[in-house]
């Protein structure tokens, strides 16, 4: 579900940052998924095992604010219309509420695989 990211090869080099910066803020305003009232991570699809468990850890105000958001979304997209911009999300509001849960039961599948795959020798006590 993870994939490989740059931003900690972009974030340690200033002279990328600089150019970086500007090119990721054009590409946010571009996806317009901000404009519908949505974050980033309602975008995450919701078809993988790992996704659907992700999503019943969910308090239930989150869970009611993620369809309340993709419904929204929805209506606006069938009536090919943007939501009012002081409806838009927000830089600052459009935080990872999704990604750590994901990122944690991954933790989990891998530590569960690690230990089914575990070997345990008896030591031989015949003498």
């Amino acid at each position: 579900m993870s994939q490989p990211s740059l931003a900690p090869y972009v974030l340690k080099r200033p002279w990328l940052m600089r150019w970086a910066k500007p090119l990721s803020k054009w590409y946010f305003d571009a996806a317009a998924y901000r404009k519908l009232g949505l974050r980033s991570d309602d975008l995450i699809p919701e078809e993988s095992e790992i996704m659907q468990r992700a999503m019943k850890r969910l308090t239930p105000k989150e869970s009611y604010d993620r369809v309340f958001r993709m419904r929204r979304a929805f209506q606006c997209s069938l009536a090919h219309q943007l939501l009012p911009k002081e409806e838009w999300t927000k830089p600052e509001e459009d935080i990872r509420y999704l990604s750590p849960i994901i990122a944690e039961l991954e933790a989990e599948v891998t530590e569960r695989q690690g230990l089914e795959a575990m070997v345990i020798n008896k030591p031989n006590t015949k003498r």
